[in-house]
């Protein structure tokens, strides 16, 4: 559906800032999120004479005299009734409207005659409820701090385990605020990250222990920087597939380095008679036996959450797909019930914790400090290992799982 979208700017809080962007900014980065073809902004007199002679298929209007987030028009974009407006749970018009057709042409001609967005849509009869960290107002030095900590709600993701809760977030979350306020991009955080993650392996491909120590606690530090490129993305509406992608590629090439910078630095520190006279350097093999782990592994998650999860996050990976019947002959590709694991207490709940990145990163640093970087080593082999075989197992069955659609001659529906 096709709809362009207008900003009501011409109130003096339009020009509040809050995390980093002005309202009048703010709204019109939300109006472009949820697929708006054209954006106008009023923010006087004269932008209301361009409305003259509008002709279209629909208007969304957002008022920007307060701090708005996607929440607060996503439930009109998802209704498309003719005309409504998104309300607050106890009422009152809460500062946009969707109107498609001719009333969308009414619409447009009031606001080009000088009625307010309130005026127009006090007569729609249908109102959507907005849906959660919506919009706020910003009138007063404490609505303001009120609107900054309901935006920040939005950075606690579903995915976060009580590493990244405890550990990462009260470090990332004070410097994205920092951050935020500055013209720093997502995609350049990214590239600092990239940039730090290779100084730190090649401070840690060095022999002494001090030098790898050094290394993987700069790595440790990339890694917080990492947290808070996503954080700036959905705060300023600035999440892009290309940016999810580069701080993917990102990730991953920083995993592989990471290991390739300790096995060399074992190679340089132990040497390769470290296991008795063996006729080969076992560290150089190691090496060689994660680099082809690795990068297997890395195809295998990614064409899962590529093919069959449509994400360009490694978080978002499926181990197991089942069959769902969407039409007469078509079909999609769901997650399967997970299979019940016997475990009890602690183990249930912190075991799945240690083949995180985030875990990974704050045990090399302590196995680093204790002078046992061959154990960390060690450790990130094995770990390949072990995902080579998982997700090459389910890598076989999601492949046979699609060539039985074919064989049966259904259409199988892009994720």
């Amino acid at each position: 559906m096709d709809f362009d979208a207008i900003v009501v700017a011409d109130d003096p809080l339009a020009r509040v800032r809050v995390a980093g962007l002005t309202c009048r900014e703010r709204a019109v980065r939300v109006a472009r999120r949820v697929g708006a073809r054209s954006i106008l902004v009023i923010e006087g007199p004269g932008d209301r004479e361009k409305l003259a002679g509008w002709r279209g298929r629909g208007i969304l209007v957002i008022r920007a005299d307060q701090m708005v987030h996607t929440g607060l028009v996503q439930p009109l974009i998802e209704a498309m009734a003719t005309a409504m407006a998104v309300e607050d749970l106890t009422g009152p018009y809460a500062g946009a409207f969707l109107a498609l057709g001719d009333e969308a042409v009414t619409s447009v001609e009031a606001l080009a005659k000088g009625a307010s967005d309130t005026e127009i849509a006090s007569h729609f009869a249908t109102k959507i409820p907005h849906g959660p960290i919506a919009r706020a107002p910003v009138a007063t030095p404490e609505q303001r701090r009120a609107a900054h900590a309901l935006l920040y709600k939005i950075l606690v993701k579903p995915q976060d385990n009580a590493i990244t809760r405890y550990l990462y977030r009260p470090v990332s979350f004070p410097l994205t605020r920092l951050l935020v306020w500055t013209p720093i991009t997502p995609n350049q955080i990214s590239y600092a990250v990239a940039a730090l993650v290779a100084l730190g392996c090649w401070v840690t491909a060095h022999a002494s222990m001090r030098m790898a120590l050094l290394g993987t606690i700069i790595v440790l530090a990339a890694s917080y920087l990492d947290c808070c490129d996503g954080e700036i993305a959905r705060l300023k509406l600035l999440s892009s597939r290309f940016g999810a992608w580069i701080d993917t590629i990102v990730d991953e090439l920083s995993s592989v380095g990471y290991m390739l910078a300790i096995g060399w630095h074992c190679h340089l520190a132990f040497g390769p008679r470290y296991f008795g006279d063996l006729g080969f350097d076992p560290w150089n093999a190691a090496i060689a036996i994660s680099v082809v782990t690795f990068l297997w592994s890395i195809y295998c998650i990614y064409y899962n959450i590529i093919v069959a999860v449509g994400s360009a996050n490694s978080q978002d990976y499926v181990g197991r797909f089942q069959i769902v019947t969407t039409g007469e002959n078509t079909v999609r590709l769901a997650p399967a019930a997970p299979k019940a694991i016997v475990a009890k207490g602690w183990l249930a709940t912190y075991l799945p914790y240690i083949v995180r990145r985030d875990f990974i990163s704050w045990a090399a640093v302590a196995l680093a400090a204790l002078h046992w970087t061959h154990v960390a080593f060690a450790a990130l082999v094995a770990g390949g290992v072990v995902t080579f075989v998982i997700v090459t197992i389910d890598h076989i069955k999601l492949r046979s799982l699609r060539r039985d659609i074919v064989r049966r001659g259904l259409v199988l529906e892009a994720p």
